[in-house]
């Protein structure tokens, strides 16, 4: 809608003006499908379009940590290994790889000096040359600390796996197949260039866009808006391609709370987690001198943006971009899916469907399609979760306090689960949940009281 565009377009300049950027360029995508696309400033002369490139800074680890993932789904490591079983790392072999995914592996946050930032990679040719005499600042998993080295080990894990460098790997692994042919290590034409622009004076300076070497892999990528938007419908529905919807909302799953006192922030695998105006948002923010990017993606409305600009600072991309996801969603809220019975039908699941209870707060389980069950509390008091389904017939909690934990079904009055008079009772981590509050003949724990339910005691009851 033209009002939707204005106000995009309206924030965009504000951003751009009020930040004194000397370009910046923003795309918003829905459903999949890039909607709008705008510039401001220039490059080379010319308002920046979506094919213009922009170094995207840590939005670098995010392709990493999918390399990592895919690891993980081929069998070739757990996530729970510590680095140090595959990897003859000269610091961070006690961390394990979640760890390193999430920032708390307890390595420092940067290389040893010079600012690796702003100097060439030949200064850190090989991994002990990225580590001073305390590589470690804090123990392996007891909190989050933002660590460029540990994605650096990260990046050479994939590479001692894989046999090759990292960015070959990601190249025939993930850009091929999402189409990302603007997405390289180093730019090429036509390309923003870094700027850092005085604070109290309108003047600017070229910032270094060196090879960083072996911390490429924390933050050397470059990129354009165009590819970003794959990058972002990627990431909101996966592609079995790259990495299934599974594992990428695995990412999304908050792992640690981020180092700061913002409660907003918090960070999964690869991915930074940001409360912004109302939603949850998943995505990363990058940069680099003269550079700084955003990309947030809402799964929940299927919005994303991306937000590109050529300044060290002045203007956050990051927050650009998570206002035009706001922006979007407030002018066009978006349609929910239309609801479609479930193609095929299980007769014991839609027995098991409707009111059960913990005890005596009721709870309402529901049947949705791919067998998947959902329960939530009918009233102010409860637990809730949705389940997936297992081969062997039971089911996973998929968040909250049943996350992780297993539901079953227990057998109806014939023995089989869903029988002629439905499930007898849930049990989901050792709760067990009845369809009359301490159903006596369900095995509730301790048992129902054989006088069962009873009015008000008076003296003689003692």
């Amino acid at each position: 809608m033209p009002s939707t565009e204005r106000a995009l377009y309206h924030r965009l300049a504000v951003a751009q003006s009020e930040g004194r950027a000397p370009s910046v360029v923003a795309a918003v995508v829905r459903d999949g499908v890039p909607v709008w696309c705008a510039g401001r400033g220039e490059v080379a002369g010319e308002v920046p379009g979506p094919e213009v490139q922009y170094r995207i800074g840590s939005i670098t680890k995010t392709f990493v940590a999918i390399l990592v993932m895919r690891l993980r789904a081929e069998g070739l490591i757990s996530l729970d290994d510590r680095l140090g079983r595959h990897l003859d790392a000269p610091a961070g072999g006690e961390a394990r790889i979640a760890e390193l995914l999430s920032h708390a592996g307890g390595l420092a946050a940067e290389p040893r000096g010079p600012w690796w930032e702003r100097t060439e990679g030949s200064l850190r040719p090989e991994l002990p040359d990225l580590f001073g005499e305390r590589p470690l600042r804090h123990s392996p998993g007891r909190r989050h600390h933002y660590s460029n080295t540990g994605y650096a080990l990260l990046g050479a894990l994939v590479e001692h796996l894989r046999g090759r460098p990292w960015y070959e790997v990601l190249r025939e692994e993930v850009l091929h197949p999402l189409e990302m042919s603007d997405t390289t290590l180093l730019p090429r034409a036509p390309h923003a260039e870094g700027w850092a622009v005085h604070p109290h004076a309108d003047v600017v300076q070229p910032e270094p866009a060196p090879d960083t070497g072996r911390m490429a892999p924390a933050g050397q990528l470059w990129s354009t808006a165009a590819d970003l938007c794959r990058f972002a419908a990627f990431l909101t529905v996966g592609d079995d391609r790259v990495l299934g919807a599974a594992d990428v909302e695995e990412m999304r799953r908050p792992a640690v709370p981020a180092e700061t006192r913002d409660r907003d922030t918090s960070y999964g695998w690869g991915l930074q987690l940001l409360h912004h105006r109302g939603r949850v948002l998943a995505g990363h923010s990058g940069s680099m001198p003269g550079f700084v990017a955003g990309l947030w993606i809402s799964p929940a409305e299927r919005l994303a943006a991306v937000a590109l600009t050529n300044a060290t600072s002045g203007l956050s991309a990051p927050t650009l971009a998570a206002d035009l996801i706001a922006l979007v969603a407030e002018h066009e809220p978006p349609l929910p899916e239309p609801w479609r019975p479930m193609s095929r039908v299980d007769p014991g699941l839609v027995a098991a469907a409707g009111v059960w209870y913990w005890g005596t707060a009721p709870h309402v389980l529901r049947v949705r399609a791919g067998r998947e069950l959902e329960l939530a509390p009918a009233g102010s008091t409860g637990r809730g979760s949705r389940f997936r389904p297992e081969a062997d017939g039971t089911w996973t909690g998929l968040e909250g306090y049943f996350a992780g934990e297993t539901l079953r079904i227990g057998s109806g009055a014939d023995g089989a689960a869903g029988g002629s008079r439905g499930p007898g009772h849930l049990d989901i981590g050792t709760f067990v949940f009845t369809r009359t509050p301490y159903d006596p003949a369900a095995p509730v724990p301790g048992g129902a009281d054989p006088e069962g339910w009873r009015g008000k005691p008076d003296d003689t009851d003692a």
